[in-house]
């Protein structure tokens, strides 16, 4: 490693004397081209100023050819080499200096500026801190949320120092005819900032108002100057040629909506394996940038996984409550997810999060107590739900284990529920903490749109099955389907969901329908020692929204999930009714589903998301139980941004029902870098209205 950095450091030095070497170059070319200037007006015009004759002329120009040929004499003089070492140390100090300015910028100011950036890349990143547009070609003007500018200030809404930096930049010469050279000048700028992050110019961002604001520069003696073919005239070839945007979008106005709180996820990994908060200097920081832009708070794992570790019922809270204070002394408050699932086979998944120690010994001597599929592989995402009042983790049942970690974290920090600052407790009922089977675990060979295996096999719940056919009187009925096809088949591919298919018949609805009862019943039992743990506080649960297939008459990925929702049967208001029983709020985990019907692989897919977010929200209005959601997908651009508005506050509901709370999927560098974030703090802003 040590090598490799001195071979970059001996790099960037000889570059850096390459650059010193032209500049004394350019100096000296400089020199020779004045003198030849000079000469040349000798030529032109005599010692009294009057022209000289045609013989003069040409001796004076064979004494120049001379000069020039001369080793030595007349205007290609060299430079003495003590004047070049000189310049180059005055160059060295100039660019150690800007190099200081730029680490800092980087480090302190969170400034995206490249290796080799410039005073015109600084110039930029400025102007855009500050709310101006900047195009790569260099035009400058306010965006629309500056407002307009007096008509009389010369400076244009710029300060002083970016003023002067600005007219250090302007040939000497009238901008009213701009010279080849400045314009080459411009070109090799352009080029040269590149590497450089370079936002894109919202469509929103050029107003009328932008043309009449660019169209004057400070000149040299603080005048405005008019008539300026440069910038003026080229806003229309601009916004036509170069950059092409659409015309300015419509924006629906959201003055006098309801507030709707913001939440931010943290990441997944903000607290280890050791249960010790990471990094928790960068991540106050990071606190306090959401706190100023007036976030309401963020939303935390607990992850059964690293708090009960070791051994059954020995908690380990200690980084949890470090982070609780933290955001307790900035307050904010918090959702907390009660995460009793793995992290790390899923999308988006940046940490690995395993089950308990002491929950796989005993999978590996009892591996029935995870999910299996028909093939006999078994999913360690989470325990089954066939061992739920089955003792076999050392005595317990499953939710009994889950009973004492909720009532441990309650007694824990009992404090923090009392003074409000926990707002929310998600309680995790499945796979990625959602209410379903893990049906589609890529894992196992699933990929999207595959209508995912039914996750029954296991002795428990087969022992279950048993138990529903005999009562039913068919005994033989005591099995899974066998041509329900396999994890990527699709629906019309199998002899179950196809149209007509068997999932229609009397076997069909008896074993979807005792399959996704055992979901229901889940989330019921969970949920009911829940609202005892957290008594007074509000609980919620999470949904998926699987929306691929949708359009088929047999709902095929939805059936495997545990929704027994075909086109004759409406699988979501029994759980809705199941949560308003407990109290408990409905997060619905896809904000922006609705808005996705133009992307091709969906309509591949017969996908409705439109259709499917409908219909659980009617479930949820119509046994008035609260709703709560999150993003789906990672969103920074004020399109995705205005999506989510749409839906967490409906515009055509004639009840003015809303979300009552969003929390934005997750905390990354990614949303902290400038232009994100300024889409963010707009975005959290009209949620409040």
């Amino acid at each position: 490693m040590s090598a490799d950095m001195q071979k970059l450091i001996g790099a960037n030095e000889e570059d850096d004397e390459e650059e010193i070497e032209m500049d004394v170059k350019e100096e000296d070319n400089e020199d020779h081209e004045n003198g030849q200037k000079h000469i040349a007006a000798q030529m032109m015009l005599g010692a009294d100023g009057v022209m000289p004759s045609t013989s003069h002329q040409f001796q004076i120009q064979q004494q120049l050819q001379e000069q020039v040929s001369t080793p030595g004499g007349g205007a290609r003089r060299s430079r003495p080499l003590e004047e070049k070492e000189r310049t180059k140390l005055r160059e060295r100090h100039r660019r150690a200096i800007t190099a200081r300015i730029l680490a800092g910028l980087r480090k302190h100011g969170n400034y995206n500026l490249r290796v080799r950036a410039d005073i015109n890349d600084v110039i930029a990143a400025l102007a855009r801190e500050a709310g101006w547009v900047v195009l790569p070609d260099g035009t400058t003007f306010p965006s629309r949320s500056q407002g307009s500018r007096p008509a009389g200030d010369s400076s244009a809404g710029l300060t002083s120092s970016s003023s002067q930096m600005l007219s250090q930049q302007v040939p000497p010469t009238s901008l009213q005819g701009v010279s080849s050279g400045y314009c080459a000048s411009v070109e090799y700028n352009a080029c040269h900032m590149k590497g450089v992050f370079m936002p894109t110019p919202a469509p929103y961002d050029l107003s009328s108002s932008g043309h009449s604001q660019s169209s004057g520069m400070v000149g040299n003696g603080g005048e405005q100057t008019e008539s300026l073919p440069l910038i003026a005239g080229s806003m229309e070839v601009i916004n036509e040629q170069i950059i092409g945007l659409p015309p300015k979008l419509p924006e629906r106005d959201f003055a006098g909506t309801p507030y709707v709180p913001v939440y931010v996820m943290l990441p997944l990994g903000v607290v280890n394996m050791k249960c010790e908060l990471v990094d928790p200097d960068g991540l106050l920081k990071q606190l306090r940038v959401l706190k100023s832009i007036n976030v309401d708070g963020v939303m935390i794992d607990c992850w059964w996984g690293i708090v009960e570790a070791d051994a059954p019922q020995e908690y380990n809270w200690n980084g949890y409550r470090r982070l609780f204070k933290m955001v307790h002394e900035l307050k904010l408050k918090l959702q907390v997810v009660m995460s009793f699932h793995e992290c790390g086979g899923n999308v988006g998944d940046d940490v690995c999060i395993p089950l308990p120690r002491w929950v796989a010994e005993i999978g590996r001597s009892n591996p029935d107590i995870f999910f299996t599929d028909r093939e006999g592989r078994r999913n360690t995402e989470c325990l089954s739900w066939g061992i739920d009042k089955e003792r076999v983790l050392r005595g317990r049942t499953a939710v009994e284990v889950y009973f004492d970690f909720m009532r441990s974290f309650r007694v824990e920090f009992n404090e923090f529920f009392e003074d409000g600052i926990i707002s929310m407790v998600e309680v995790g009922l499945g796979p990625c903490g959602e209410l379903r089977y893990p049906s589609c675990p890529v894992k196992h060979g699933w990929r999207y749109p595959g209508i995912g295996e039914f996750q029954c096999y296991d002795q428990y719940m087969l022992k279950s099955l048993m138990k529903a056919a005999e009562m039913r009187g068919h005994s033989f009925w005591a099995r899974g389907p066998d041509n329900a096809g396999s994890y990527s088949s699709h629906p019309h591919e199998t002899g179950f969901f196809c149209d007509e298919g068997d999932y229609d018949g009397y076997y069909g609805r008896f074993f979807l329908n005792w399959y996704s009862q055992l979901l229901i019943n889940h989330g019921d039992l969970v949920l009911s020692l829940a609202k005892l743990a957290f008594e007074g506080s509000c609980i919620a649960a999470k949904l998926p929204g699987i929306h691929w297939w949708y359009k088929t008459s047999s709902h095929a990925a939805e059936l495997t999930a545990g929704f027994y929702n075909p086109c004759n049967r409406d699988g979501y208001i029994a759980i809705a009714a199941m949560l308003h029983k407990h109290g408990a709020a409905l997060n619905f985990a896809r904000a922006e589903l609705q808005f996705l019907e133009q992307r091709e692989d969906l309509q591949e897919a017969l996908a409705n998301p439109q259709g499917l977010v409908w219909q659980v929200l009617n479930a949820a209005w119509e046994t008035c139980i609260t709703v709560v959601s999150e993003n789906a997908f990672v969103c920074h651009d004020r399109v995705g941004y205005n999506k989510i508005l749409e839906n967490v506050k409906p515009v055509n509901d004639p009840d003015g029902r809303h979300f009552s709370s969003f929390t934005y999927l997750r905390l990354t560098p990614l949303l902290m870098e400038r232009q994100n974030f300024m889409e963010f703090e707009r975005f959290v802003k009209r949620m409040h209205d």
